[in-house]
C-alpha cells in the first residue's frame, strides 16, 4: 500500500498529506493575461527561433543558456547551481531573472517536483502556467534527446540533465503527459515547435499561432482521478524543492505506476509512438 511520508527538509516540516488533499488544478490570483508563451531550451535546433517574429509570442521565456539565442527574451529561468558566469551581465527593459525563489512556490502549487519531474523544461513550464495563465505554451529546443555524436546543445556539448538517474524522471514522456493535463485543465494548450524526435508528447505546431483540435483536448478523467489519488496517498512532497535529499525513501514502483496513469490520461494519438514495457 502507498505510504505517507512527512518530509523534514532544511528545518521546514510539512505534512504532505494535508497539502496533497487540498491539491487542485490551481488558478491563483489573476495577473495580466497572456496568450502565447515561447519556452526556449538549448537543443541544437533551438537557434531556428532566432528568425521567428516576436509578434507570434506575448512572452519569451529562456531556460539556462538559451537567453543567448535571441536578445528579446523576457524571462531567464535557471536553477540554483547554474553558474553566475553564464548569466547576462546586463538586463534590458522588460527582462528579468527567475530563480528558485520564484519557481519553487509555483511548482509546489502543482504537486511538487517529485511528481512533476525535476528538470528545467518542466519546472519552467509549471512556473509559466502559474505566473502567466497563458492560453498556449510553445516549446522549442526542449526535446531532451541527445545525440551520441556531435553537439548536444546549440553552444556545443553539455550535460544531458534530463537523462540522469533521478526518481522524479522515471519517464520524461509521463512527466510531459502530466503537464499537458494540468495545463489543459487550466485552459492552456501545450505544443512543440521542434521538428526533431522528442521526449515531449505534445502535438507539433509551427511558430505561427494556431489552436489544437478538439480531439487533442480530450482526456481520460478516470485515469487523472486515479493518478491524483495515488499522489495524495503517497504524499511525496518536499516544500523546499530539494527532493533529492529524500529520494532514497521514494518507492520507484509507485512512480512507475504514476507514469502509466498519466500516459493513459492523454489522447492516445500523443503516445502511440511510445513502447510500453
Amino acid at each position: 500500500m502507498p505510504r505517507l511520508y512527512i518530509f523534514s527538509v532544511d528545518k521546514r516540516i510539512l505534512n504532505a498529506n494535508v497539502i496533497m488533499k487540498t491539491l487542485v488544478i490551481c488558478i491563483p490570483k489573476k495577473r495580466k493575461f497572456m496568450t502565447r508563451i515561447l519556452l526556449l531550451g538549448s537543443a541544437p535546433n533551438s537557434v531556428i527561433a532566432r528568425k521567428w517574429s516576436k509578434k507570434n509570442f506575448d512572452v519569451i521565456t529562456a531556460i539556462n543558456n538559451a537567453w543567448q539565442i535571441r536578445d528579446d527574451w523576457n524571462d531567464l529561468i535557471y536553477p540554483y547551481d547554474f553558474s553566475a558566469k553564464r548569466l547576462p551581465k546586463k538586463l534590458k527593459k522588460g527582462q528579468r531573472l527567475i530563480n528558485e525563489e520564484n519557481f519553487v512556490p509555483s511548482q509546489n502549487k502543482y504537486g511538487g517536483f517529485i511528481y512533476a519531474g525535476g528538470t528545467m523544461a518542466f519546472t519552467a513550464a509549471y512556473w509559466i502556467l502559474d505566473h502567466y495563465k497563458p492560453k498556449q505554451i510553445a516549446f522549442m529546443g526542449c526535446d531532451m534527446n541527445y545525440p551520441k555524436e556531435g553537439p548536444t546543445h546549440f553552444y556545443g556539448t553539455g550535460d544531458p540533465d534530463p537523462l540522469r538517474d533521478d526518481i522524479s524522471l522515471t519517464s520524461l514522456e509521463a512527466c510531459a503527459a502530466r503537464f499537458y493535463i494540468f495545463a489543459l485543465q487550466q485552459g492552456c494548450e501545450s505544443v512543440n515547435l521542434s521538428a526533431l524526435s522528442s521526449r515531449l508528447i505534445f502535438p507539433r505546431a509551427s511558430e505561427t499561432p494556431s489552436s489544437l483540435s478538439a480531439d487533442l483536448k480530450k482526456f481520460n478523467q478516470k485515469a487523472i482521478e486515479h493518478a491524483l489519488k495515488l499522489e495524495r496517498e503517497l504524499g511525496y512532497f518536499v516544500l523546499s524543492g530539494r527532493y533529492w535529499k529524500v529520494s532514497s525513501i521514494i518507492d520507484k514502483k509507485y512512480m512507475l505506476k504514476l507514469d502509466e496513469l498519466w500516459l493513459s490520461a492523454v489522447p492516445s494519438e500523443l503516445t502511440k509512438h511510445i513502447r510500453f514495457s
